[in-house]
């Protein structure tokens, strides 16, 4: 093969190969915008959607508190006791069992703590004698719901009457929100796309693809919050039943949508 032909091949495999390589990077650069979304000209928009509904349950937790000497025993029976004398009088106003659960049980000791500064300081020296349990404390705890909102009043001051010191937490919420949160975020979801739709006509461009949808997390109105000590509650007589109003419950949904840009 003489030099002419020699050179031409060489010149024609080099086009070849270059060829190759700009298709190869061609199909890399297309393949990549279209599996990935931030590659192409995109813009977001928020959107809101707001459902609200009439609370169907209330909660509210009792609390017993008893505190005694070194007899732990005695202590936890006189506990136990009223707290069962406080879910009977609940079962007996047709609260079902499932609706009452144990919140918590707790039993803590009590310390004395003795004050060896002076004495150290005048002897020089010396140990301090550890603290030592003097009495026992015991708490018990149990979380209520209550489906019927017209016995509220009378349970929260019937409990107290028959041995909790502490009613507290009342709230109202929907036992079931799925339905109410469904319906939110579709309105979340059109309201954002109104704005897509004005904004590309603002800008003079057609939308593309939907690319993405993110959820900001759902947010609830809060309710009264009530509370009621053994010392609120009085000495002497039952004290009046509180007058519970339970509102209103608004649930909120917030999105993003990702469009294309066309």
């Amino acid at each position: 093969m003489n030099s002419y032909l020699k050179n031409a091949f060489w010149a024609a495999a080099t086009i070849a190969l270059l060829a190759g390589a700009f298709a190869l990077v061609s199909y890399a650069q297309t393949y990549s915008k279209a599996i990935d979304p931030s590659s192409t000209r995109s813009f977001s928009v928020t959107g809101q959607g707001k459902v609200t509904s009439a609370p169907d349950i209330a909660q509210f937790s009792l609390s017993v508190v008893t505190e005694g000497g070194k007899a732990l025993k005695a202590i936890q029976d006189e506990n136990t006791t009223k707290m069962n004398n406080a879910i009977e009088f609940l079962k007996l106003k047709n609260i079902d069992s499932k609706d009452i659960a144990t919140q918590a049980y707790l039993v803590t000791p009590r310390y004395q703590y003795f004050d060896c500064s002076q004495q150290v300081s005048k002897d020089g020296g010396g140990v301090c004698p550890p603290p030592e349990i003097v009495g026992y404390t015991v708490q018990q705890s149990a979380i209520v719901k209550v489906r019927d909102f017209s016995v509220i009043g009378d349970l929260l001051s019937g409990v107290v009457d028959k041995g909790a010191n502490s009613v507290s937490q009342l709230s109202f919420t929907v036992d079931d929100p799925t339905a109410l949160e469904n319906e939110a975020r579709e309105e979340a979801i059109r309201n954002a796309q109104d704005k897509a739709e004005s904004v590309a006509r603002a800008g003079d461009f057609r939308l593309g693809r939907l690319l993405a949808i993110n959820e900001g997390g759902l947010a609830g109105q809060p309710y009264a919050y009530y509370s009621m000590t053994e010392a609120d509650y009085g000495k002497g007589g039952a004290a009046p039943a509180p007058s519970i109003e339970p509102g209103s419950r608004d649930v909120t949904v917030n999105v993003s949508l990702v469009y294309e840009i066309r």
